[in-house]
């Protein structure tokens, strides 16, 4: 009796020790799980019908009319919708909608009322505020781009969108999050960033994050877009844009330092989260270049690598 009560409590301890690595290898990491979480939503945002894959034009609009339409004697030319939609006249810095000859479409909208002469506001580098014309599966609006102004144009059957073929990453790989040191400027600072269609414009800089990595020390700006939102931006290139991700540069955003903007803490930067600019997906979209004192002579092989090659 003794020796059978043994031998099932070998039984039950080598049943538990083989139970063990399957229950341990079943739990994701938490950071591998929020790493993956992050990434499909970044696919998601992508593929949203008025996401960055949805740009399906960009035409900078001329003085005087600028017509706009499906018909060949269009100044813009839409690839579908009415021969005539609408006429955009620029002139100083104000852009205005009029009709065309036979008036506007019944289902045209602008910010979801239908479509009457009216100015369109557009600030600097500030597309948000910008109100949406749409018709159909296209949405359109005017950007500003210093003294330039544009019909950014998207549509939710743009061949992007059609055509996508997934993304591409590195292995995570937790070394390559770091907690930075955060050296606040006081007073900001502002830096003029160029962009790959030839503009320029002027961001503030609130402070610098110091890390090391790879038995160097390393500082990177970012830019604040929005003092509204608790976000860091950080426009950088490493030694992989010259083989395995985009080349013009990556995108890295982050929340606030531990102790706020304007006094020293800490900030995790997670270089897992390094994301493709729009423009690595379109052509129609106006990229920022990063800042000379962003761009790592080490490589960083985790995050996105290209979308084309």
């Amino acid at each position: 009796m003794r020796f059978r009560n043994r031998s099932a409590c070998w039984l039950f301890i080598a049943l538990l020790f083989a139970l063990l690595p399957a229950t341990a290898t079943s739990q994701e990491n938490p950071w591998e799980k929020e790493n993956a979480n992050w990434r499909e939503a970044h696919r998601a945002d992508l593929l949203k019908p008025d996401g960055w894959l949805s740009l399906a034009g960009l035409e900078w609009l001329q003085s005087g009319d600028n017509s706009v339409g499906s018909a060949p004697d269009n100044k813009i030319h839409l690839v579908s919708g009415p021969a005539h939609l609408a006429v955009l006249h620029l002139e100083g810095e104000t852009v205005t909608l009029n009709p065309p000859a036979r008036g506007f479409p019944p289902d045209f909208l602008v910010a979801g009322t239908p479509a009457k002469p009216q100015a369109l506001r557009a600030e600097a580098n500030k597309d948000k505020v910008s109100l949406h014309l749409t018709i159909g599966t296209l949405n359109m609006y005017v950007i500003r781009r210093e003294a330039r102004f544009a019909l950014r144009i998207k549509d939710s059957h743009s061949p992007a969108l059609t055509g996508f073929h997934g993304l591409k990453w590195y292995e995570p790989d937790i070394a390559f999050r770091v907690i930075a040191r955060w050296i606040p400027y006081s007073p900001h600072k502002t830096i003029t960033l160029a962009t790959l269609v030839g503009t320029s414009y002027d961001q503030p800089v609130p402070g610098v994050a110091e890390f090391k990595l790879a038995g160097m020390t390393f500082r990177l700006e970012p830019v604040l877009e929005d003092p509204a939102v608790a976000k860091l931006f950080f426009i950088l290139r490493d030694k992989t844009s010259a083989t395995t991700t985009y080349g013009a540069c990556r995108f890295l955003y982050t929340g606030f330092p531990t102790n706020g903007l304007d006094k020293p803490g800490e900030l995790v930067l997670d270089f897992n989260r390094l994301e493709n600019p729009p423009c690595a997906y379109t052509p129609y979209s106006t990229c920022p270049l990063p800042p000379a004192g962003n761009r790592l002579p080490i490589p960083l092989p985790v995050g996105e690598q290209r979308y084309h090659n």
